[in-house]
């Protein structure tokens, strides 16, 4: 094992010396530091017999540092934040290169958003692994809450937690899918007799059509796009979904796409984001793509 330089030992005295002097107190800068009290007031033990000089004065509060101390402070404070500033811009550009982004998604948008996002991300950052979990909008905001996703795309009525950062993106409006082909279809679904096919009763797209005041029976529940098209195409009934759904799928299975006007049926999507910690350099630039591609749908 090599042994330890003696700078190494020097460069960890002087960063514990300031923190105890940032701190004004040896216990709370060893709790601060991850280090045993005693095993931190031996180091700077060691630094003040280096130095030949005292560097704090004990007071009933803790430690204040005395002129030697200020002095070392003031010399050396400056050039280590400039150290520090240095090895975050290294590690923020090589994060830029490498390194894994977690995305997670309602399921709708990888139909017609997540495609255009991803294709634009990974052509600036061939290095980098995009994780995408395909979620419904309340399991979007719990991954993003508990650090399992960086960046979560959802409904906003999904978001209802003061913890988090939302960013609009675009506003989805709804329309019906069926297999019937209708001459003149109706806009209007508010005195229609609906049969449905249907993401589960948690699922952001399922609450906001029971809050616009339809009241459809519900024949099957599912928890996929491609499930649903399917069981339409069967003609067990219609669904409703965003109308950028692109038409070639719906070819796929000879379905029919038909406007809605009343009720109104639209929610906006949000990019969502942790209010507690600033985003790495990766999520950063994959929001900001997001940012720019919504703008154009």
């Amino acid at each position: 094992m090599r042994d330890s330089h003696p700078t190494d030992h020097l460069d960890r005295s002087l960063r514990s010396f300031l923190r105890i002097a940032q701190l004004g107190s040896v216990s709370k800068a060893a709790e601060d530091l991850g280090l045993s009290q005693s095993s931190l007031s031996k180091q700077l033990s060691a630094l003040e017999q280096s130095l030949g000089q005292t560097l704090f004065i004990r007071t009933g509060r803790g430690v204040s540092l005395n002129d030697a101390g200020e002095l070392l402070r003031q010399a050396i404070e400056p050039a280590y934040s400039r150290i520090d500033s240095a090895i975050h811009a290294v590690r923020q550009e090589h994060g830029i290169h490498s390194g894994t982004v977690r995305l997670a998604t309602v399921h709708t948008l990888s139909y017609y958003f997540m495609s255009d996002v991803a294709a634009a991300f990974m052509s600036t950052h061939p290095g980098v692994n995009l994780s995408l979990l395909g979620r419904s909008s309340p399991e979007v905001v719990a991954l993003v809450e508990s650090g399992k996703a960086d960046v979560g795309f959802v409904y906003d009525s999904a978001v209802d937690c003061g913890g988090l950062i939302s960013h609009s993106l675009f506003d989805d409006h709804m329309c019906r899918i069926s297999a019937r082909h209708e001459a003149v279809p109706s806009t209007d679904l508010r005195h229609q007799d609906l049969r449905l096919i249907g993401f589960p009763p948690h699922y952001a797209l399922r609450r906001m059509i029971h809050s616009s005041g339809l009241h459809p029976e519900f024949v099957a529940e599912v928890e996929t796009i491609d499930a649903m098209l399917r069981l339409v195409a069967s003609g067990l009934g219609d669904c409703i979904l965003p109308s950028r759904i692109p038409d070639t799928l719906l070819h796929e299975h000879q379905l029919h796409k038909y406007p809605i006007e009343l009720p109104s049926l639209q929610r906006r999507v949000v990019a969502i984001l942790r209010a507690d910690r600033d985003p790495q350099a990766l999520t950063s630039r994959l929001l900001e793509c997001a940012l720019r591609i919504a703008q154009s749908v």
